[in-house]
């Protein structure tokens, strides 16, 4: 694993702010537009984050989280650079990772006063364990002990969450629809759920997060992106309840404060280019949907979301900073830089 400092140079800025632009073309309609709804609404930042891609490529921008130190990692599928790490107005602090082709999961965790990262790697079939500047301190690999799997290839991991005793979940979105329980040595202590439509099953179990807003009472929140639905397990594996989101399929939860955010991939009946952001509120209620429709209760029920601006085209991720800007990392998606929408 090489890390590589960026060197500053007038003449990549300038370059890499002319490629955002023209990667950002398809939003100029929406620059002082303000989108979402009620309590969150936000306005377009076109030019953060963006790169001379000649020099700094991404692929498929899946996940961001915000460090101890308040920078921005992003995690992309692109082996000369799959982690790239902003300071918050945007500017490119370093970059690091050529190991990781299927880099797709990224969770942040701090152990012992430091900054952790969980890199899910599909195409690896495994999970990595780094420090913030890419050394590699623990490998849970392809979980053949728990007697789910008949080859590595079926396993194809794509979150994590790290609970407070040090507890790892992993979630095998991509493949057989098991959640993976570990303790913080790599033991596998439970295996639970699997592919189906029940409530205890997934059709993609594709993102997953503790949710910790009952600190007296934490849960597991799992994606079941196919299913229009969240779900809520104990921490030990056992189904409690769903949250049902019809038309949106979602993403990993994101929790910050009181409320829960999810990139939404796709919408309506599933098609193309049809993304948003959900947030819900802390009675799990949709309040805003960021280039969606507005959210609407009949008989608390929520009716089916869709797509109303073609801001997003396939949003995959969902970071929120100190003062509860957005910045959203997009897969499929032209390999275009993330988006920051300052809340306002």
């Amino acid at each position: 694993m090489k890390r590589r400092n960026f060197i500053r140079n007038s003449s990549l800025t300038t370059a890499g702010l002319a490629s955002g632009i023209l990667n950002a073309n398809h939003l100029f309609s929406y620059k002082d537009a303000v989108i979402g709804h009620n309590s969150h609404q936000y306005k377009i930042d076109l030019q953060w984050g963006a790169l001379n891609s000649n020099f700094f490529p991404v692929n498929d921008c899946h996940e961001m989280v915000q460090d101890s130190k308040g920078r921005i990692i992003l995690l992309t599928n692109h082996t000369k650079n799959n982690v790239i790490i902003y300071d918050r107005s945007g500017k490119l602090i370093e970059v690091w990772g050529t190991d990781y082709p299927g880099a797709h999961g990224l969770t942040l965790n701090v152990e012992n006063g430091e900054d952790v990262l969980y890199i899910a790697d599909n195409k690896r079939h495994e999970v990595i364990k780094t420090t913030i500047d890419g050394k590699v301190i623990q490998v849970f690999p392809y979980p053949k002990e728990s007697g789910k799997y008949a080859k590595k290839e079926n396993y194809i991991p794509t979150e994590t969450a790290v609970a407070l005793n040090g507890d790892v979940y992993v979630a095998d979105g991509y493949g057989e629809q098991y959640i993976m329980h570990y303790n913080a040595e790599g033991a596998l202590l439970n295996v639970f759920g699997g592919r189906g439509e029940e409530d205890h099953l997934f059709n993609n179990a594709h993102g997953i997060c503790i949710d910790d807003r009952d600190a007296a009472n934490p849960t597991l929140l799992i994606t079941a992106r196919q299913q229009n639905k969240l779900k809520r397990f104990s921490m030990d594996g056992d189904y409690l309840s769903t949250i049902d989101l019809p038309g949106a399929y979602i993403c990993r939860p994101v929790i910050h404060d009181k409320n829960v955010y999810l990139a939404t991939i796709w919408s309506g009946n599933g098609s193309e280019g049809t993304g948003f952001i959900s947030i819900l509120d802390e009675e799990n209620r949709l309040i805003s949907a960021p280039g969606g429709c507005k959210p609407s209760y009949e008989e608390k029920k929520l009716s089916p979301m869709y797509q109303t601006l073609k801001v997003f085209q396939h949003p995959h991720d969902v970071c929120v900073d100190d003062d509860e800007n957005l910045y959203v990392a997009q897969w499929n998606s032209g390999k275009t830089y993330p988006i920051k929408l300052y809340r306002v």
